[in-house]
């Protein structure tokens, strides 16, 4: 039978995220008990289950104006920039309809030539004077 070790029972805590608004609110709130010494930072930090250095590093983010543009944002991943995904499609695709145009450009130079050569040699032997050379 096997038996569970402490390394086999220990949670791993998942990466906690907050929204701009809910930082912005804690911020504020903070700023106002430094203001009023009703509450401490401290106590702020263990009713919310929040660090000092989250705070330092959220005031950073706020000074910044990192989370003023965040304010109204949904969470989660941007969505992608579908105009630009079809600008380099087309791009693309139209980077490869002129190497075919050159293609074809010159496959009808040399059409043109093949069609003067033949018109050339038609005339030649079409002449009776040139046969007598």
């Amino acid at each position: 039978m096997m038996t569970m070790t402490d390394e086999e029972t220990e949670v791993v805590r998942a990466r906690r995220s907050w929204p701009a608004e809910y930082k912005l609110d804690i911020l504020n709130e903070i700023e106002a008990a430094k203001e009023s010494g009703v509450t401490t930072v401290a106590e702020i930090c263990r009713r919310e289950g929040l660090y000092s250095s989250l705070i330092s590093e959220w005031r950073k983010q706020r000074d910044q104006g990192g989370l003023e543009g965040l304010r109204d944002r949904k969470p989660g991943r941007p969505r992608k920039d579908r105009t630009r995904e079809e600008l380099t499609r087309v791009r693309a695709e139209n980077e490869r309809l002129r190497a075919e145009l050159d293609v074809a450009h010159e496959l009808i130079e040399a059409q043109g030539k093949v069609s003067a050569l033949l018109g050339e040699m038609s005339r030649r032997s079409a002449d009776p004077n040139m046969l007598k050379r």
